[in-house]
């Protein structure tokens, strides 16, 4: 190509720049694209312009639409009428004319609240403003609802025909359907039959027991089962040869024989027995619901764990481990149940406190016991007594029983002695007798006590007298005591003046009874206190004969009602309560059993320490001596140094009074207490012992039952006692009230029916040690009564000298 040619392609120019034209020719053509962009810039303005014109000539369509409503809405709402606003025209056909008149436009004015407000009240008194409405109009009206009303029961009705005729036809289809579907399912089960009975000949035909029939064998088991059939029906007997039996032959053989065996069969259907298909639910099915629910249980638990985020499972693991820790802490607290308020005590709490107190009970729905006098449900007015009395804590029977009674239950407290069992029975009798109101009470002076206290021994009694007084005579209770030795007028008239508490010994009690000195008629509550002292005193008959005088209309049914406190106690504030039967006793022998049984109501029995048994504050000191050493070792154990007051113990009225008198001469302060002083004698001897003006008490069991002397540092058995449980009860006088003591027991060969159990209450006891001449006797090796099994020949030791 040539320099300056010019080629056009593609709307551009080619050039060649060589020379100076060249020059001029690309400055022309640069010229020519600008003017070309510039057009094509121009065309897109004037498009987008006229689009833009478009929107404005639409948007000012719908605001003048909307002006013009606005002004309707104004002038009807002002009452007034606007004059038409000009809107300038705007000529869209240049891209460059704008807008220059643009009109004015007021502002719609609000309604004020004032005039909505009396608008509002006008249509409200429009409505409220009655109506004349004639009796045309109101027939008219009146026709028209009928209309109304008819016309859709009408509808309803048609509607309701519709359904059930739908419903009908659909029933009709269904019904016909149901019979074709049986149709089909007999077919079907009449053709699966015939299947397969054809399968089951060819089976029999080409399957095992085909094989089996064309065995060798097929016609012997043939005919052996028609014989097993003629044999059966026909009652042919098939003879078989008989084992010859040899002579020698003595073993009797156990084993079954081959034609003993009955379970063969010839017939090869019943020979291979079917095997039991399971059907049904549960475990003939192979399903175990028990088994379903735990996989169940466990998906549910493993799917809720997957989508459990790692902080909700840390979260609910501290959760839980706070849930065991307070659970732990309720269950197993450390603290002890001296720090704890009563309703924080658990069960676990309860048998230790039990434990600590040495307290064991028996029976139903037995409460828990005290902790302090101020947890008891009584008046505070005989708590008051209490503290002034001067009883700063309960004692362990008196912690188990006074719960018990305030329920108006029976009880058998088998404790040891001086453990404050008077005040045990004494609380819920005057808690009882306190609620009821004073008037009644004198005006009932004449039925008879509202309870009675019997007593083996008459100094028992007094004593029991005593601690009455000082808790009844500030809360206005009267006592009377009946016992022998004083003047039967002089109680007599005690009790005509009226008594609501009477005590005394069964024998004198008997007496004023059946002299008719008093009556029973409103007694509902009875104490035996020492009731196994009594019965060995030979009392039972005269006991037996004091509780018939009681009323039957009063007593307990001899079942559940019994043991169940809220029928108890639901007249227990009136003077017909259930009669109520406490029993106090150290031992329990069958004549107290058979008593307890006769007159108690399905009793509590309350056990503290061993019943039975000495306390273990007592050591118990035994001596090996002669009859004539007994008086020497006496004078040895005095001499020694004694701290007052001391009791010797014997067994005869005639030895107390020689050993009194001797000792006296000895220069030693004694006194003498027997069943054959009197009663100022005996009362006498009793006061100088407890003032300290004598020092020795010389006394036979008569004082070794009951008897509560303070501060008794020894006990000395002169003569030892016939039986274990009177020894038991005359070291009781000592070590009593939680004070230890002093027990020491001049035993010679006459005393050795008790070597034994003495032996065993020396070797029980902590305190003590028993001798080796003790320990060693042959009387102290076996139980008297049972003889001692003789030694074999071979055990026999020979000794050669």
């Amino acid at each position: 190509m040539d320099n300056g040619d010019i080629n056009l392609e593609e709307g551009e120019l080619d050039v060649d720049l060589s020379d100076e034209e060249g020059w001029k020719l690309k400055n022309e053509n640069d010229l020519r694209k600008e003017e070309k962009l510039d057009k094509e810039a121009e065309v897109k303005k004037h498009k987008k312009k006229e689009k833009k014109a478009k929107k404005e000539k639409k948007h000012k369509k719908k605001k003048k639409k909307h002006r013009h409503d606005n002004k309707e809405k104004c002038s009807l709402n002002n009452g007034d009428v606007q004059p038409p606003v000009n809107e300038a025209k705007v000529d869209l056909g240049s891209p460059k004319k704008e807008i220059d008149d643009v009109p004015y436009v007021p502002k719609r004015v609000p309604i004020s609240l004032e005039e909505l407000i009396l608008k509002r009240k006008a249509e409200e008194a429009e409505l409220i403003k009655p109506k004349f409405i004639s009796k045309e109009e109101r027939i008219q009206q009146a026709i028209q609802r009928r209309q109304a009303e008819v016309q859709a029961q009408r509808e309803k009705q048609m509607e309701a025909f519709k359904k059930q005729t739908e419903y009908l036809e659909g029933l009709k289809v269904t019904r016909l359907s149901i019979v074709i579907l049986l149709d089909l399912e007999r077919k079907r089960r009449a053709e699966d039959f015939q299947e397969r009975m054809r399968q089951h000949r060819n089976f029999r035909n080409t399957g095992k027991r085909a094989a089996q029939e064309e065995g060798p064998g097929d016609k012997v088991n043939i005919s052996q089962e028609e014989q097993a059939i003629k044999e059966r029906y026909l009652g042919q007997k098939r003879l078989t040869k008989r084992r010859p039996r040899r002579l020698n032959e003595r073993k009797f053989v156990f084993d079954w024989d081959v034609a003993d065996d009955t379970s063969q069969d010839y017939n090869p259907l019943y020979k291979e027995k079917h095997q039991i298909q399971f059907f049904g639910r549960g475990h003939i099915g192979g399903i175990d619901i028990k088994q379903q629910k735990k996989e169940i249980g466990r998906f549910y638990s493993k799917l809720l764990e997957s989508r459990r985020s790692d902080t909700q499972k840390v979260q609910e693991k501290k959760r839980l481990s706070g849930v065991a820790k307070r659970e732990a802490k309720q269950k197993w607290d450390d603290r002890h149940w001296t720090e704890k308020a009563l309703d924080q005590m658990t069960e676990r709490d309860w048998r230790i406190f039990r434990e600590d107190f040495n307290i064991s009970t028996k029976g139903g729905n037995i409460p828990n016991p005290l902790r302090s006098w101020a947890e008891m449900n009584v008046a505070d007015e005989l708590k008051d007594v209490i503290k002034k009395v001067g009883y700063p804590e309960p004692t362990p029977i008196q912690r188990q029983a006074i719960p018990i009674g305030l329920q108006n239950r029976d009880i058998i407290g088998v404790a040891e002695t001086g453990s404050g069992k008077t005040a045990a029975f004494l609380i819920p009798l005057l808690n009882w007798i306190q609620r009821l109101p004073k008037l009644e009470r004198l005006e009932d002076t004449e039925q008879g006590p509202y309870a009675i206290i019997m007593a083996p021994t008459r100094e028992l009694a007094q004593q029991i007298e005593e601690e009455t007084v000082k808790f009844g005579r500030p809360l206005g209770i009267k006592t009377v005591s009946l016992i022998g030795g004083l003047s039967r007028e002089d109680q007599a008239l005690k009790l005509r003046m009226g008594a609501e508490i009477v005590i005394g010994t069964p024998g004198r009690l008997n007496d004023v009874l059946e002299n008719r000195y008093m009556v029973l008629n409103q007694c509902t509550y009875i104490v035996l206190d020492e009731a196994d002292k009594m019965i060995d005193m030979g009392f039972e008959p005269e006991v037996n004969n004091i509780l018939t005088y009681l009323p039957v209309t009063n007593e307990k049914p001899d079942n559940e009602d019994a043991e169940d406190d809220s029928k108890l106690l639901s007249n227990f504030a009136t003077k017909h309560k259930y009669r109520q039967t406490v029993m106090f006793t150290a031992t329990m022998p069958p004549a107290v059993e058979r008593l307890a049984r006769s007159y108690l109501r399905r009793p509590a029995m309350v056990y503290i320490g061993s019943a039975g048994k000495p306390t273990e504050r007592v050591e118990q000191i035994v001596y090996m001596v002669s009859e004539q050493e007994k008086r020497r070792k006496l004078l040895e154990i005095l001499a020694a140094g004694l701290d007052p007051p001391v009791i010797i113990f014997v067994n005869q009225k005639k030895g107390a009074d020689v050993l009194a008198k001797g000792l006296e001469k000895l220069g030693y302060s004694a006194v003498v207490l027997h069943g054959g002083k009197g009663q100022e004698q005996r009362e006498y001897a009793l006061a100088s012992l407890k003032s300290g003006q004598k020092e020795i008490l010389v006394a036979t069991d008569v004082a070794g039952r009951g008897i509560d002397i303070k501060d008794v540092s020894m006990v000395i058995n002169y003569d030892m006692s016939k039986t274990i449980d009177e020894y038991v009860h005359r070291i009781g006088r000592t070590g009593r009230a939680g004070k230890s003591g002093i027990a020491i027991s001049l035993l010679t060969k006459e005393d050795a029916p008790v070597f034994y159990d003495l032996k065993q209450l020396l070797i029980q006891s902590p305190v003590s040690t028993c001798p080796h001449e003790l320990a060693n006797h042959p009387d102290a090796q076996t139980k008297p009564g049972i003889l001692a099994a003789k030694k074999r020949r071979a055990e026999e030791t020979v000794y050669i000298t």
